[in-house]
């Protein structure tokens, strides 16, 4: 959903291709609310990868890419980061969630009362992440981070340097709290306590727009 302090460039199905602490990141852009999708790796010649968030669209471009992710980790599970979630999953990658699928999380409810026709086709959660702190997946280690505000089951996926925040943090602003369960002094204090707290160097890859980093975010950020 959008977000506080923040524009987003209107793009679909933009790729950006990067290596970062020696993994190589893929990202897209679709949907109505132009959310970012990340690949880590690549499953070819026998490799593993991990699809982080689900926007519409990101399906067929996998197809495109020809890659079959093993995993798919969801930041959060409103609407925009999980429209492709139940064809991916008819592929046979495994998803992990804070929380169950739900059309109250995913905000399917709230959208059609408002006249707004979305419609989600629901899938399973494969692992629930509640009470973890880490996660092995797709060949790669993960510290989990639960910082609600913006989402009640919004979780942060921390490889090394890499941050992978979904609606929380954004180069210049913060998810909105202003939805369903949104509270927005849980948000900050969640991420100045479990993400301000990281490694200046760390790569913060967001939910919408550009990449930023905790340095940054720490020295700029007017919400924080």
């Amino acid at each position: 959903m959008a977000q506080i302090g923040m524009e987003v460039t209107q793009k679909w199905g933009i790729i950006e291709a990067m290596t970062d602490n020696g993994i190589e990141i893929r990202s897209f852009t679709g949907g109505m609310a132009q959310t970012n999708g990340y690949l880590l790796g690549s499953s070819k010649n026998g490799g593993d990868c991990v699809l982080i968030d689900a926007p519409l669209g990101i399906n067929q471009w996998l197809d495109d890419l020809n890659e079959t992710p093993s995993c798919l980790l969801l930041t959060h599970q409103h609407y925009d980061h999980i429209e492709d979630a139940a064809k991916l999953a008819e592929k046979g990658t495994r998803l992990y969630a804070y929380a169950d699928y739900d059309q109250n999380l995913t905000l399917e409810i709230l959208l059609q009362q408002s006249g707004i026709p979305i419609s989600i086709s629901p899938y399973v959660v494969d692992q629930l992440l509640e009470g973890h702190s880490e996660l092995d997946a797709g060949g790669l280690n993960f510290k989990l981070e639960h910082v609600p505000g913006h989402s009640p089951d919004s979780i942060v996926f921390i490889h090394n340097d890499l941050v992978f925040g979904g609606d929380t943090l954004f180069a210049g602003g913060i998810g909105r709290a202003d939805l369903p369960e949104g509270n927005m002094n849980l948000l900050i204090d969640g991420i100045r306590e479990k993400m301000l707290s990281l490694p200046p160097s760390a790569r913060v890859f967001p939910g919408h727009g550009a990449a930023t980093s905790i340095e940054e975010e720490s020295a700029t950020n007017p919400f924080l």
